[in-house]
């Protein structure tokens, strides 16, 4: 994106139109930290260091592997997780708007959660930050495993203050990736994410018909585990190659630093790339909180047929991000992209508003999925771009923290759309806002 930077962090433009950084210009920080920096980087390596393995025709990199066999576990332990939660809610006797609490209440710790665990991450490396996301699942799974009261299934809701996983995953991928081919390496995540997604239900439904809804979300505590385990067997601690001895005085070495978040969004086109997040995110947000209820009441499937709509959705997303995206960054600008992702948008939420069946719905899911990808994998690749390599991960965290926010409020407000507007409604809002984000786009960059 072209975009120009100002003062400690200055910019580079490059030739395929994408934002970077050059090395923030900091003074040394206090001489102890300075020591502790150095301690823990003559232990770890830079991403030049690891060397790949030969599997078949393809060069690989096990750090790579491991990090993409991880979030395929933790989707495979969220989704398990997600199937328990209405039969357990419903053994206690929650109603509607109490399950509404609940979900709200995750929203808001991971709107919370999202910018200290980046923040977190930037100051004790990637790989520790992976451990305490999938720690932060394991205990959230398991809370849910012990729940016969609701007060236990708020409770459970706590630990996902740190419960960013794929928050982490991305971290521990810009930490390894060359800018040029960040997109495409971040959307490759969305690929092994997909593959859990997939499997994750059938798991889940399995071990709740056989022994119950307790044990699923113990199932899924476990393999939050094996995923940590992992971690400490093939996962490195890799620090960033353009980190020497200047990054953390600003705010004393502080994980909670609103000095510092104040100071990264003042980074020449952070504000923007986040306003385009959130604004492109409330229909997102609104048609996911209400896919379910429209799903049953609108086109009347059952839960079975519900759920191989979502996989034909995750399977669209799946190929999106392992080919479409990567294809597509080769040959455009990310502002090209961005501006292709929002206008497909808008034919797509206008299109909605009119399907009537579910073989409609399931052809205009398509271009919706892309769509939605091709925003979220761009404007994500470009923030990292748009910081100097140090505050990668306090970035993404806030990047994150977007689509929290954006689910504190979604349920509510879809509820309230469908009451008063019906269906279509939904569309037409997704395609108001498209259009807003598109026509700003071409106005703002003129290729």
């Amino acid at each position: 994106m072209k975009l120009r930077s100002s003062g400690t962090a200055n910019s580079e433009q490059q030739s395929n139109g994408e934002i970077r950084l050059r090395e923030a210009d900091d003074s040394a920080g206090p001489r102890q930290m300075m020591k502790d920096r150095v301690d823990l980087e003559s232990s770890g390596h830079t991403p030049d260091e690891i060397r790949t393995i030969r599997i078949l025709k393809w060069n690989v990199n096990p750090v790579v592997a491991v990090t993409h066999f991880n979030l395929f576990l933790y989707s495979c332990a969220f989704w398990i997780h997600l199937g328990v939660m209405p039969y357990l809610t419903k053994q206690l006797g929650v109603d509607p708007v109490m399950y509404g609490y609940l979900q709200t209440a995750f929203a808001i710790a991971q709107l919370a959660g999202g910018p200290l665990f980046g923040r977190f991450g930037d100051l004790f490396g990637s790989r520790t930050a992976f451990v305490i996301g999938f720690l932060a699942s394991a205990a959230s799974f398991f809370i849910l495993g012990i729940s016969y009261s609701i007060p236990l299934l708020f409770v459970s809701k706590l630990p996902s203050l740190f419960m960013h996983v794929m928050q982490g995953g991305q971290m521990v991928i810009t930490d390894l990736s060359d800018p040029k081919d960040r997109t495409d390496a971040l959307a490759k995540l969305g690929f092994s994410y997909g593959i859990g997604f997939a499997v994750g239900p059938l798991i889940g439904g399995f071990i709740t018909n056989r022994y119950g809804s307790h044990t699923a979300a113990f199932a899924a505590g476990f393999i939050s585990l094996l995923a940590v385990l992992n971690i400490y067997l093939f996962i490195p601690y890799v620090h960033k190659p353009h980190e020497k001895l200047h990054e953390t005085h600003a705010s004393g070495g502080q994980v909670f630093s609103p000095k510092k978040l104040m100071k990264l969004v003042s980074y020449p086109g952070i504000m923007l790339l986040l306003a385009i997040k959130f604004i492109s995110a409330i229909p997102t947000g609104v048609f996911q909180a209400t896919f379910a209820l429209v799903s049953a009441q609108t086109f009347n499937l059952s839960p079975k047929e519900n759920g191989y709509v979502l996989s034909y959705c995750g399977i669209i997303g799946m190929i999106n991000q392992l080919i479409g995206v990567g294809y597509l960054n080769k040959k455009l600008k990310e502002t090209t992209l961005l501006k292709l992702g929002s206008f497909v948008l808008i034919w797509s939420y206008l299109a909605l508003s009119f399907v009537t069946d579910v073989w409609q719905l399931c052809l205009v899911l398509a271009p919706l999925v892309f769509g939605m990808t091709l925003a979220v994998v761009v404007i994500g690749s470009s923030l990292t771009k748009s910081v100097p390599e140090t505050d990668t991960g306090a970035i993404l965290g806030m990047n994150m923290a977007v689509n929290s926010l954006v689910r504190t409020f979604a349920p509510t407000m879809g509820g309230y759309m469908l009451q008063l507007y019906g269906y279509p409604s939904i569309g037409y809002l997704g395609a108001f806002t498209s259009s807003l984000v598109t026509i700003f786009l071409f106005f703002k960059f003129r290729d």
